[in-house]
């Protein structure tokens, strides 16, 4: 679970609702300990007395929320203020998190009461125009509007089958101390993270808690290991994070190098350190839990169908305000379409909405004009950062075509040159 400060904001608190001693609010600061308790909990593990102080460096508890049965905490929601990358756009988004109800009140529609009020506040708020979240069951949340906007590829393989070619180019690798390099480390993702869309903003309390390393969450491996890579000029332009796992072999040391990021602001640094991980001393095994579907890795290797690729969730996209939210993104061919959207939830987004646009701006105006699409707002917030296909889900009948070839336009039009992904979990 994470929560940030990642500035200044107005409170979206909207006031406190109580029904049949049920009652829903942001919580005060000597309940954060219950706040958290609860949440670690409900997933199933349990919390160490370091959790709070790391927890309180990016956690805002004006954008908490709790369900109260009489003086017991019973539910808890929350999100933070983040800016997220879409396609061609840097936008704020709600990084919405921290969704638990006790077992003890489950199936009362608590979830669903923190669910509806956390929306109306971001939308009331007036900040942000999307929200996202990652869904620990992904069943939940169509419910309230979020569609699966991105997907993550994890990989795991043996280092003996599966290579990447050596480069001959100037440069070197240096192993550090995250916490001693973290202004490079910010540096480099900073380069890099306006160009993917689904990277979150990190500003340095984001940063101290990604680097946070308390040996209980480490589960039995090593502590986090940090490589820089410089180019031959002595510049940074690359970075990896990781860790390995002791295996048990009969042929001595069987480590597994479990790689957490590799950020790189060119092909060389990139591939260097893909090398570099991949040839670690003891080392047997690689993995990495979270790649882009269009990852250059999986084209630099000798043997892609050794990768072991599986698909899993990433980001759940919700559009809070869809006229900013559309004029917000850009668009990789130009639009023009009516969109005929359904949100029961937020209800100004419901009816029809005029949007043009291409790679340099974009405009979203209610209209009165014959619908060419119509589709829900889970449909649209599914495909805002490019990585679902409106395509596929007319092909679903997720979306229809009022007026033929309008389908084909817009899924060109909404999809991006690079695919999206979340290196963090929030």
């Amino acid at each position: 679970m994470h929560n940030s400060v990642a500035g200044t904001r107005s409170s979206c608190y909207t006031g406190d609702v109580t029904v049949d001693e049920i009652t829903l609010r942001p919580i005060t600061e000597d309940e954060f300990p219950a706040y958290q308790t609860l949440i670690a909990t409900t997933f199933g593990h349990d919390l160490h007395p370091e959790d709070l102080e790391l927890e309180r460096l990016v956690f805002e508890i004006d954008r908490s929320l709790a369900v109260f049965d009489g003086d017991l905490l019973v539910a808890t929601a929350g999100s933070f203020t983040r800016d997220l990358s879409v396609p061609g756009a840097v936008l704020p988004a709600a990084h919405v998190t921290a969704v638990s109800v006790a077992q003890t009140h489950r199936r009362r529609g608590l979830l669903t009461r923190m669910m509806r009020r956390q929306l109306q506040d971001i939308h009331q708020a007036g900040r942000e125009s999307i929200a996202v979240l990652w869904a620990s069951e992904d069943a939940i949340y169509g419910r309230f509007g979020y569609g699966l906007a991105s997907v993550r590829v994890l990989i795991e393989a043996s280092n003996r089958e599966v290579t990447v070619p050596p480069v001959s180019a100037p440069g070197r690798i240096r192993q550090v101390k995250a916490t001693e390099e973290v202004a490079t480390l910010a540096a480099l993702f900073d380069e890099v993270r306006p160009h993917r869309p689904g990277f979150s903003s990190r500003p340095d309390a984001w940063w101290r808690y990604r680097l946070a390393d308390p040996e209980h969450g480490r589960h039995g491996a090593t502590a986090l290991r940090t490589a820089i890579h410089d180019n031959g000029a002595g510049q940074p332009d690359g970075y990896a994070l990781w860790r390995t796992r002791y295996q048990e072999g009969s042929l001595g040391p069987r480590y597994q190098v479990e790689v957490k990021e590799v950020v790189a602001t060119n092909l060389t640094a990139y591939q260097r350190l893909w090398h570099f991980l991949m040839n670690l001393d003891l080392t047997r095994k690689f993995s990495c839990w979270a790649l882009a579907t269009d990852e250059p890795l999986f084209y630099l290797v000798n043997a892609p169908s050794q990768l072991g690729r599986r698909i899993g969730d990433n980001l759940f996209l919700r559009i809070i305000d869809l006229p900013t939210a559309l004029t917000g993104r850009r668009y990789a061919t130009p639009v023009d379409v009516v969109l005929e959207v359904t949100d029961e939830l937020l209800p100004r987004n419901t009816g029809r909405w005029h949007l043009t646009g291409d790679a340099t701006g974009a405009s979203c105006q209610p209209t009165d004009r014959p619908a060419d699409l119509t589709l829900g707002i889970q449909e649209l917030g599914a495909a805002y950062l490019g990585g679902t296909s409106l395509w596929a889900l007319g092909q679903a009948g997720r979306v229809v075509e009022r007026t033929p070839g309008a389908l084909s336009g817009a899924a060109a039009a909404f999809g991006w040159h690079r695919a999206p992904l979340s290196i963090e979990v929030f």
